[in-house]
């Protein structure tokens, strides 16, 4: 890999793009990275990440371009038009966009970075803010092949495995289903974990029934973790799912699947950010369900 190669800007800094952006900086690159909130820059610039003054002069001249933005509306902002980061980038190099965003947006950047001669590669997260800083996230990409393998090795330096799913949007697609699954296992587990609680069984039992059952998937040990202790501190709050949902029931509506399931969490996380819960965990679906319930907190 040249010097150029090794030269990356980096366009959001947040929960997950910091961290992101330190591993890529840890691996030997040189990172140049650009936020609009001063204390992202100003807690980026202790971890010796160099910002630039502007989107702008984040991405000139540089190889690749990674961006961390939070939703369509941010991704358009930063993207596109003539003020937009691919305007500014050269020709030949490549966009590494790993937001969750939906398939309308994404395709609006990719008839962006054709028209400039810029390779784009849809590349969404799988993981939290609490594990990016190992380096345990993984990824779904999709875009040109030829990109794709020229950029492994910047991939490996901040997440641990990545999918090649496609040429288009197959990428987008495949982080919606995912976390369509997260969102119905978390509406799930309340359920469960009610009706248990009704039953008699003690909190800590139940959750040691779902640890040791048929349904013990990482997902749901991943929660009966932090609900042992009743921590709904945020990893991804009710209202980022609440938005990924809207994102999926479009996807659904868009190619004509019937998406009830996803239909129906999604208002009971409408209802967990009308009460105040939005940004409590996403596994705050277990609050919700024992107010429903007539259920105080739980023996610990």
């Amino acid at each position: 890999m040249t010097d150029a190669a090794k030269n990356v800007a980096f366009i959001g800094i947040g929960k997950m793009g910091l961290p992101m952006s330190v591993l890529i900086a840890k691996a030997g690159y040189a990172v140049t990275a650009f936020d609009q909130s001063a204390a992202r820059v100003n807690e980026a610039r202790t971890q010796g990440i160099s910002i630039a003054a502007s989107p702008a002069e984040a991405v000139s001249g540089k190889a690749a371009v990674i961006t961390s933005l939070p939703d369509d509306t941010a991704l358009r902002g930063a993207l596109l038009g003539p003020a937009g980061l691919i305007a500014a980038m050269a020709p030949g190099a490549v966009l590494i966009e790993t937001s969750t965003v939906s398939v309308e947006a994404s395709a609006e950047v990719a008839a962006a970075t054709q028209a400039r001669g810029v390779a784009y590669l849809r590349a969404p997260v799988s993981g939290n803010a609490s594990i990016v800083h190992t380096g345990a996230l993984t990824c779904f990409v999709s875009g040109p092949k030829d990109a794709f393998d020229n950029a492994r090795p910047l991939f490996a330096a901040f997440t641990r495995a990545q999918t090649y799913l496609g040429p288009g949007e197959e990428a987008r697609y495949a982080k919606l289903a995912v976390n369509l699954m997260i969102a119905v296992s978390a509406a799930m587990m309340a359920e469960s974990l009610a009706l248990a609680r009704k039953g008699g069984i003690a909190w800590q039992d139940i959750l040691k029934v779902l640890d040791d059952s048929a349904v013990a998937s990482p997902m749901v040990k991943y929660k009966t973790a932090p609900l042992r202790t009743r921590d709904f501190e945020s990893t991804f709050s009710c209202k980022q799912m609440a938005k990924d949902l809207d994102l999926i029931l479009g996807a659904g509506h868009a190619v004509g699947v019937p998406l009830q399931l996803a239909a129906q969490v999604r208002e009971t996380y409408g209802s967990l950010v009308a009460q105040g819960d939005g940004e409590a965990d996403f596994i705050a679906t277990v609050k919700h369900l024992e107010r429903l319930s007539g259920l105080g907190e739980p023996k610990l």
